[in-house]
């Protein structure tokens, strides 16, 4: 079944730690809220005909049950996975069972400028594209990203 955006929402899942946005380290990730990258997922998404369903979750397993429902319910799914960037298999495991999805991994900060460990992701063997160093509006970018995505067949 090939999905549009018409026909299904994308995914924006965001992992631990995030619904602090705004509040945590606003030096490294601004002043924004989670509120406000829902917002502007919502916003970018409606520009292209489709909707955003944004969740947050510091909990792994959790992170794993929504990539599963977004292999069957979603258009494509944008994830900041946080921390879980650079220690989950398993949620790598969840993307890679998502075959034909669009997935676009986000990064608020550029992690490549930051501690050495923060460099490797296992989230982005599986990504069909890495956004990091962006702010908030790595977000926007990144729905973008899956509405051409979607518009040119991957998916």
């Amino acid at each position: 079944m090939t999905r549009t955006l018409a026909s299904a929402p994308i995914m924006v899942l965001n992992g631990p730690n995030l619904n602090l946005l705004g509040r945590r380290q606003p030096e490294i990730y601004g002043s924004e809220t989670l509120a406000d990258v829902e917002a502007l997922c919502a916003a970018t998404a409606e520009r292209y005909g489709g909707s955003a369903d944004c969740r947050q979750s510091n909990h792994e397993g959790q992170l794993i049950d929504w990539i599963h429902e977004a292999r069957e319910r979603h258009a494509g799914i944008v994830i900041n996975p946080g921390a879980y960037s650079h220690t989950s298999v398993a949620i790598l495991d969840a993307l890679n069972a998502c075959d034909g999805l669009p997935v676009v991994e986000v990064h608020i900060s550029n992690i490549h400028r930051r501690e050495a460990f923060r460099h490797h992701s296992y989230v982005s063997a599986r990504a069909d594209a890495v956004i990091a160093g962006c702010g908030v509006q790595g977000y926007a970018f990144a729905v973008e990203r899956i509405a051409a995505l979607l518009e040119h067949g991957a998916g």
